[in-house]
């Protein structure tokens, strides 16, 4: 009897321990992007907003995208950390941008020739994650691309640091923390 009781504080103890004990920012059992081995974050829909931006590129594309951070990033963003803390992630979720005909009836009425934009299809959702040992090479940070859950080939990859190198002075990162 008295090894029953002992096992079942035991096991409750356990469970309270492991309970207690902070997560790693951790990753999900899919895909990995190639060179860096980024993996789509668990949870990351659920991070808090770092910014919203509008891409046009002339006749090429035209995106509404919204940042968003875990815990670490979040908090170097606002405390103006640079360079960002390891184990920071930022993800950045970009949809197409279209014409929502709806909103523009409705906001018409108080404000003639209004236009309203709302989010259509998802492009892609993108990923930088901070290791300045495993990723030191490329400014501390890993990349991923990822479209409809697969990540990119190699050749877009290999196009993530270059493209983030103007953003030298601010650790690779051009968002700006929109509070």
């Amino acid at each position: 009897m008295k090894w029953v009781g002992f096992l079942l504080l035991a096991v409750a103890s356990m469970a309270g321990i492991l309970a207690y004990m902070p997560h790693a920012p951790g990753q999900s059992d899919g895909d990995s992007s190639p060179i860096y081995g980024v993996k789509i974050p668990a949870g990351y829909r659920d991070w808090k907003l770092i910014a919203v931006d509008h891409l046009l590129l002339s006749g090429k594309s035209d995106q509404l995208r919204a940042q968003l951070g875990n815990d670490i990033a979040i908090k170097a963003f606002k405390e103006g950390t640079l360079p960002f803390p390891d184990g920071a992630i930022i993800a950045a979720i970009h949809w197409t941008r279209v014409p929502s005909e709806a909103n523009n009836k409705v906001l018409d009425i108080p404000f003639p020739g209004t236009q309203s934009f709302l989010i259509g299809s998802r492009v892609n959702v993108q990923f930088m994650v901070k290791d300045s040992k495993k990723y030191a090479a490329t400014g501390g940070w890993g990349f991923a691309d990822f479209k409809d859950g697969k990540p990119g080939d190699k050749a877009l990859h290999e196009t993530c640091f270059p493209c983030h190198t103007p953003a030298k002075d601010h650790d690779y990162i051009f968002t700006h923390y929109a509070p």
